[in-house]
């Protein structure tokens, strides 16, 4: 059974979505340091804000973007097999799914940027 994943494409694939939510673990960990280091001062919040910008840290965010990306893409195509029956395309449903990610994306982005509540 070893390495079963590896003789299909289509297990290949589910099998890197589902590794990719490692990352996202790791990730979380790291967000929930840094609110831990918030809480225990300016001092200790700079110095993680600090560590961010080591290039190992930019390496490893780069890595994890494009393996969110790649998560909530095929989790967005796994969509439609998952939903009850609708008169709509299964392209549609992915496709205005992803169009919705980005445009809340590009909102929580805009609020961060000019201070919107």
């Amino acid at each position: 059974m070893r390495g079963w994943w590896l003789r299909r494409p289509q297990h290949l694939r589910y099998m890197l979505r589902e590794g990719s939510a490692l990352f996202l673990v790791v990730y979380a960990l790291v967000l929930l340091v840094g609110l831990l280091r918030l809480g225990q001062g300016e001092v200790a919040f700079n110095a993680w804000r600090a560590a961010l910008g080591h290039p190992l840290a930019v390496a490893w965010h780069l890595l994890a973007l494009v393996l969110v990306l790649y998560h909530s893409i095929t989790w967005f195509q796994v969509m439609p097999k998952t939903m009850p029956a609708v008169p709509l395309r299964p392209g549609w449903i992915t496709g205005g799914a992803i169009a919705a990610m980005l445009l809340l994306s590009a909102g929580l982005l805009a609020a961060l940027r000019w201070g919107l509540p």
